[in-house]
C-alpha cells in the first residue's frame, strides 16, 4: 500500500482479553480524524467468510458494521470484545462449520477460504486490515498478507506468548487479576491451615503463572514448560505448611503443565487451530497432593476470572498505544508488520515473526525446576515484563 487508505477494517479473534476495546477505540478515533472510513468486522475471522456480497442488510450486519466515534466512545469501559470473537480459521474450516451459502458438492475438508476473505475485503472496499489477536488469529493474518491483502496485526493473549512482541494486551490485566486472587485465597486457606493449589490459565507458556507466582509470593509454581513430578511436590509443600508459622502453604499450576509420566489434560475435539480445550490438570496435581501428604486443601481454578472486567492500567495504556502505532503504519504506507514492544521501547516487526518461532519461559534464567519456584535474579537492563 503506498497511498493513504480510504477505508480500513478491524476484528478481533480468538479468546477475548480486557483491552481489546481500548484498542478498537483508539483506531477509531484516529482514523476518524484522518478521515478514514472503519468497518469493524464481527466474530473475527468468522465475519469475514459469512458476509455475503450478495445478501441484503439484515444478514450482513451480524457480520460488519460501520465503525464511528459515537459508535466506540465509551467501551474502553468494559473488557471483553465490543466486536465479539471466533476461533475460526479461514484457512482451515471444518465441515460442520462451513457457511451454508458456500457449501458445494465435492468440497473438501478443512477447506482453505482464503480467497472468499479477499473477495469479501475488497467488496467491502478494505484497503487494509488492522486483525488483533493471539499467534492462532495472527498466524492466518501472515498467510492474508502472503496472499496480498494489506494489514498490521495487534498482539493479545494472557498467556503473553506471541513470537515477536515482548507484551501482549491482556498479560498483566491477567496477571494482576492472578496476584489479587491468589492473595485473598490466603484468607481462607490460612484460617483452614490447608494447602492451597490455584490453576491459572497458560497452554504453552508459562509467564503468566510464573509472573504471578513471583508477585504473589508463593511456595511452589508449576508451570507449562517443566514436567513435575508429583511426589516430589507433595514433599516440599508439606515441608512449606509445617515451615510456615500460619501453618498453610500456597501452590500455583498452569492449566497446560504435564506431569513427568503424563500428558497434557485436555477434552473435547480441535478447534480450528489443531487445540482442544485445556483443564483438569489442577484438579489432578490437587487430589494428588491431599492424598500424598495427608493435608486439607483447597483447589480454585481462576479460569476466565482472569480475563473478565476492563483492563489494568498497563493494558490499556498498551492498547491504545499499539492502536495509534498501527494507524501511524497505515498512514505511513507500512504494512505486512505488527505492533510489538521491544526491550521496553514501541516497535514494529515483520508480521511473519509471527510464525518464525515460540515464545517461551527462559526457563534456565528464571526458574528452578527442582524446587519448582521463579528464580529472578540479574534484572538490570532487562525490560519491565520479565523476558
Amino acid at each position: 500500500m503506498t497511498k493513504k487508505p480510504r477505508r480500513i477494517a478491524i476484528l478481533t479473534g480468538g479468546g477475548d482479553v480486557p483491552g481489546l476495546n481500548s484498542a478498537i477505540k483508539q483506531v477509531v478515533s484516529r482514523a476518524q480524524r484522518e478521515g478514514i472510513a472503519v468497518v469493524g468486522i464481527r466474530r473475527g475471522w468468522g465475519g469475514l467468510i459469512n458476509y455475503r456480497p450478495e445478501a441484503d442488510e439484515d444478514w450482513n450486519r451480524h457480520w460488519r458494521t460501520e465503525l464511528t466515534w459515537n459508535h466506540v466512545r465509551t467501551i474502553d469501559r468494559t473488557g471483553g470484545t465490543f466486536l465479539h470473537t471466533s476461533r475460526t480459521n479461514p484457512g482451515r474450516v471444518r465441515e460442520k462449520d462451513m457457511p451454508a451459502h458456500l457449501v458445494v458438492p465435492g468440497l473438501e475438508y478443512p477447506a482453505d477460504l482464503t480467497d472468499v476473505v479477499v473477495r469479501n475485503l475488497e467488496h467491502l472496499e478494505i484497503d487494509a486490515l488492522i486483525p488483533i489477536g493471539g499467534d492462532d488469529t495472527l498466524s492466518y493474518a501472515a498467510r492474508l498478507h502472503k496472499a496480498g491483502y494489506p494489514q498490521v496485526a495487534i498482539p493479545k493473549t494472557m498467556d503473553n506468548d506471541v513470537y515477536g512482541t515482548d507484551f501482549c494486551i491482556g498479560f498483566s490485566t491477567a496477571v494482576t487479576r492472578s496476584v489479587q486472587a491468589i492473595s485473598d485465597l490466603r484468607t481462607p486457606i490460612g484460617s483452614h491451615e490447608r494447602i492451597g493449589l490455584v490453576e491459572l490459565f497458560g497452554r504453552n507458556s508459562g509467564e503468566t503463572c510464573l509472573v504471578s507466582s513471583y508477585l504473589a509470593h508463593v511456595d511452589r509454581a508449576i508451570i507449562s514448560e517443566v514436567p513435575f513430578d508429583i511426589h516430589r511436590l507433595a514433599e516440599q509443600v508439606a515441608r512449606d505448611k509445617r515451615d510456615n508459622p500460619s501453618h498453610y502453604a500456597m501452590v500455583t499450576i498452569s492449566e497446560g503443565a504435564v506431569h513427568h509420566d503424563g500428558d497434557i489434560v485436555e477434552t473435547g475435539e480441535e478447534d480450528a487451530y489443531g487445540h482442544r480445550k485445556l483443564g483438569g490438570v489442577g484438579l489432578w496435581a490437587a487430589d494428588q497432593l491431599k492424598k500424598l501428604t495427608g493435608q486439607g486443601l483447597t483447589y480454585q481454578q481462576l479460569g476466565y476470572m482472569m480475563r473478565c472486567g476492563p483492563p489494568d492500567a498497563l493494558d490499556r495504556m498498551v492498547a491504545m498505544n499499539f492502536g495509534n502505532l498501527a494507524m501511524d503504519l497505515l498512514l505511513e504506507g507500512r504494512t505486512g508488520l505488527m505492533t510489538a514492544l521491544r526491550d521496553g521501547r514501541y516497535a514494529a516487526v515483520d508480521l511473519a515473526a509471527i510464525v518464525s518461532g515460540v515464545k517461551r519461559v527462559d526457563v534456565a534464567r528464571f526458574y528452578d525446576p527442582q524446587e519448582y519456584r521463579p528464580i529472578i535474579r540479574g534484572v538490570e537492563n532487562l525490560p519491565m515484563f520479565l523476558r
